[in-house]
């Protein structure tokens, strides 16, 4: 699969993270830079590719002898890998010693591969403001928000994926994240999502969520078409810090 991932070439990258997350084929060689495997002063290896943190790894034990490796390593499958490097937003990168210097897999890739490849869409994504005009359902989200204590407030984007189409994602921020909570903010969008024109896509994103590239972009660049604060309406006490599960139409 490195061999085929070149420029442009999504689907063959997209091929790799597959293989990655095949627990009887995904396995990588973790290069420890202190400790031994399973011992708790483990550390994986560390290096920066413009500006950004990857640990290294290599993909067999004949690329373990190319390297040239002197010290412990560790075989740990792909979605374990990724698990424990992602949320400190570390990549991984593959064959550093290979001719042109392997291949990188950015920390976003790893959340998909630890999460689910098709959970979360094919990066890197282009975001924007959406350009579809669907007022009706926008004021008819925004109603049913207001009558949903639970949401703080709502916003928007377009999607557009490197593979896949596109679609409209909603952010949502919320302040109370209990079952009763998660259920009426589920109920919301199913309620919405019938002013929606037929064959467009709408997912959901939580605002909360540190790692997500959807949520990161809106607290970033996104105003919300919905803000129960500003709306003069009182806030509900908090209840959680985290967030509804994703509904996709």
């Amino acid at each position: 699969m490195l061999r085929q991932v070149a420029p442009g070439r999504y689907d063959a990258y997209e091929a790799l993270l597959r293989a990655l997350a095949t627990p009887s084929a995904g396995h990588v060689w973790m290069l420890l830079w202190q400790g031994q495997a399973g011992s708790p002063d483990a550390q994986y290896g560390n290096m920066e590719v413009d500006g950004f943190g990857y640990a290294p790894c290599v993909t067999s034990a004949q690329e373990l002898s190319a390297s040239g490796w002197n010290r412990s390593y560790e075989v740990v499958d792909g979605i374990e890998a990724a698990r424990a490097l992602y949320p400190d937003r570390y990549g991984l990168w593959l064959n550093p010693h290979a001719p042109g210097g392997g291949l990188g897999i950015p920390w976003l890739d790893l959340r998909r591969l630890a999460t689910g490849l098709d959970r979360q869409p094919a990066g890197p994504l282009r975001l924007s403001e959406p350009a579809i005009e669907i007022p009706q359902f926008y004021a008819l989200l925004a109603q049913n928000a207001h009558r949903t204590p639970a949401v703080r407030s709502l916003r928007r984007t377009w999607v557009q994926p490197s593979l896949g189409a596109p679609y409209l994602a909603i952010g949502l921020d919320v302040y109370d994240t209990s079952p009763p909570a998660v259920d009426a903010v589920r109920a919301m969008m199913r309620q919405s999502l019938g002013a929606v024109p037929d064959g467009l896509p709408v997912s959901t994103v939580a605002m909360s969520d540190e790692h997500d590239p959807v949520a990161m972009w809106l607290r970033a660049n996104a105003r919300p078409f919905y803000d129960r604060e500003a709306h003069g309406a009182a806030a509900p006490p908090a209840a959680g810090s985290g967030h509804p599960p994703a509904h996709q139409r």
